[in-house]
C-alpha cells in the first residue's frame, strides 16, 4: 500500500503467534518446523492465525481482498514492476492465495498479485472471498515443499542463484535500515 505521497507504507501486521523463538547453540533460529507449536499448527491449518488482521482492516491499513502484505525483507528484492503490487491495499486474502498460496513460486505469486490489480472489481473480490472460504473449510495445505512456512523472497533468489551473496547481504542491510527508521518513527 502507498501513502498519500505515493510512498510504500509500512505497518504492523497483527497475527496470532504460531512459533517459538527457539534458537540453536549459535543463537540462530531453529527451522520453522522445529519452532511451530502444536496449537500454532492448528491455527495455521484453519488460517485462524490471520484473524487479528481484521484490526488492520478496521484501521484502514488492509482490505479484505488484495495482494498479501509482505515483509520489508521481501520488498527490497522486488523489481519496480513487482513493487506495483503496493499500488493497492494489501488483503486478508488474494488472487495468489487462492491459486496456490505458498505452494507456487515467488514469480507466480507476484505475477498473480499484478494480475489481481488489473482485474480488480467487486465481483472479482467476491469470487476470491468465495474460493478462500472453500479452501479454509477444506483446510488445504499451505506449506511449500518441506517448509512449514513460505521461504523469504530474498532467500529464494539466493538459493536459486538469481542474486549473489553480496547483493543478498546488501539488501538484507537495506531492509534492516528501513525497519529501524520505521520503528524510530513509531516512537
Amino acid at each position: 500500500m502507498k501513502d498519500k505521497d505515493g510512498k510504500e507504507k509500512i505497518f504492523c501486521l497483527y497475527k496470532f503467534r504460531t512459533m517459538t523463538d527457539e534458537r540453536d547453540e549459535n543463537g540462530l533460529l531453529l527451522p520453522d518446523e522445529a519452532r511451530m507449536t502444536r496449537f500454532g499448527q492448528k491455527l495455521r491449518d484453519w488460517s485462524l492465525d490471520e484473524l487479528p488482521e481484521v484490526i488492520n482492516i478496521l484501521r484502514g491499513e488492509m482490505s479484505v481482498v488484495g495482494p498479501r502484505p509482505l515483509l520489508v525483507r521481501d520488498m527490497v528484492f522486488m523489481t519496480p514492476e513487482q513493487r506495483k503490487r503496493h499500488d493497492v491495499k494489501p488483503g486478508l486474502s488474494g488472487w495468489a492465495q487462492v491459486n496456490g498460496r505458498n505452494a507456487i513460486s515467488w514469480e507466480d505469486k507476484l505475477k498473480l498479485d499484478l494480475e489481481y490489480i488489473q482485474r480488480a472489481s467487486f465481483l472479482f473480490d467476491l469470487r476470491i472471498v468465495s474460493i478462500t472460504v472453500k479452501k479454509v473449510i477444506k483446510t488445504e495445505s499451505i506449506t511449500f515443499e518441506s517448509m512449514a512456512t513460505a521461504e523469504d523472497f530474498g532467500d529464494n533468489l539466493l538459493r536459486e542463484g538469481k542474486v549473489d551473496a553480496d547483493i543478498y547481504a546488501d539488501k538484507q542491510l537495506e531492509s534492516i535500515g528501513i525497519m529501524e527508521r520505521y520503528m524510530e518513527a513509531c516512537k
